[in-house]
């Protein structure tokens, strides 16, 4: 089959390290329970929230990376790549895994504290370990706060014949996306967890986004500028966003909330996250074209000096996103012993996203200390006297 994708162009897009550092800002804070400073994540002011953007990043950021190798290279050579991606994924997660679950028990075991193990759903290993420790290298056993890798782990494992495909007829692959979400969501499709329910992230759906990530990279947002560029979608785009944080507000705030009528509060409220909700799946594709729109790849303010830590943040993500999810532990941890104060609560934040970016900027070092030093050039031979 002929190649009709439009390939990205060659060199590294910093809004998508910009907007992929943000996103493990967000997730971070909003990891830690009873955190005033999480009032600045999206998740308070509309449907969609960090998780929406981290994977429709992903599955852009594939796209970007993996289709012209796959193209230059042949379909064996970009899958292996993608797959040596996906064991780094996995490698990352259970690493996270056992340090996370390890932190939890002894915090529960020093401060005499069981129900932590019941909060973060890591009771089952004091009851059955091996048996839990199992369904958790088989990605069915996750601690609150470990879902996204895995379903991170699962689309990229899926991905090299989407994007063979995607790269050939990458309009048909999006509408075979649609239909699985909306097939998933009419009969329940879930991927069971242990030791009951079901994923968090239901991949079933949540590949929507990354599908649609990956889309967007391959043409789509050439293909959408005309509705990106158009008035009507300025307009209602702006008020769908308007009518998003007064519905959120309303699932925040009782008081509020009960002045709508129940039919409409019960239609967004509670948010449909797992099965990601249509309205979530709408509100964050207009936040993406605003975003094409507004937010061009030579913004200026990318080159400014003060975006560099959520830049670097961005391009080291596995690494950043790991830690984010164990300092979140941590913050919780801290908050517990201090009595939970604003001032708490804003120092574990600031200097939790500081330590982000020392992860990053420390990464980003080791990764060209790996390179081998471009050697001196030799200093041209004189000519012998009297030559």
């Amino acid at each position: 089959m002929e190649i009709h994708a439009t390939l990205p162009e060659k060199g590294r897009d910093l809004r998508l390290d910009f907007f992929r550092g943000i996103a493990n800002w967000w997730i971070f804070l909003d990891h830690i329970p009873n955190n005033v400073i999480n009032w600045a994540t999206p998740r308070n002011y509309g449907f969609s929230d960090a998780a929406d953007l981290f994977v429709f990043i992903s599955g852009y950021t594939a796209s970007f990376v993996y289709a012209r190798m796959m193209l230059d290279r042949g379909f064996v050579v970009g899958a292996t790549r993608l797959w040596k991606r996906v064991w780094q994924l996995y490698v990352a997660h259970v690493l996270l895994f056992v340090i996370y679950i390890a932190a939890i028990g002894w915090v529960a075991l020093r401060y005499a504290d069981p129900d932590i193990l019941n909060e973060f759903n890591v009771a089952g290993l004091v009851e059955n370990p091996i048996q839990t420790l199992t369904q958790g290298l088989l990605l069915r056993f996750k601690p609150v706060n470990l879902d996204v890798l895995p379903l991170y782990i699962i689309l990229m494992g899926f991905f090299p014949p989407i994007l063979w495909l995607m790269l050939r007829k990458p309009d048909l692959v999006m509408i075979a996306s649609l239909v699985l979400y909306f097939s998933a969501r009419q009969f329940g499709w879930n991927f069971s967890a242990y030791p009951v329910g079901s994923w968090y992230f239901n991949p079933y759906t949540w590949q929507l986004l990354f599908v649609f990530g990956a889309w967007f990279a391959l043409g789509g947002a050439r293909e959408s500028q005309t509705v990106i560029r158009s008035k009507w979608l300025l307009v209602l785009g702006t008020l769908y966003l308007l009518f998003a944080l007064v519905m959120t507000m309303a699932g925040r705030f009782e008081s509020f909330g009960a002045l709508f009528p129940k039919w409409l509060y019960d239609a967004f409220n509670p948010n449909d996250k797992t099965f990601l909700a249509p309205y979530r799946v709408i509100h964050f594709v207009v936040i993406a074209f605003f975003m094409t729109r507004f937010v061009p790849k030579d913004w200026s303010l990318l080159q400014a000096k003060w975006m560099e830590p959520l830049i670097k943040c961005g391009q080291q993500s596995l690494e950043v996103f790991c830690v984010g999810i164990f300092l979140s532990f941590v913050a919780h941890f801290v908050l517990m012993l201090s009595w939970g104060t604003v001032w708490a609560q804003l120092g574990v934040s600031v200097i939790g996203i500081a330590l982000l970016c020392c992860v990053a900027y420390y990464k980003d070092w080791s990764k060209k200390q790996d390179k081998p030093a471009a050697k001196a050039a030799k200093p041209a031979a004189q000519p012998a006297p009297g030559a």
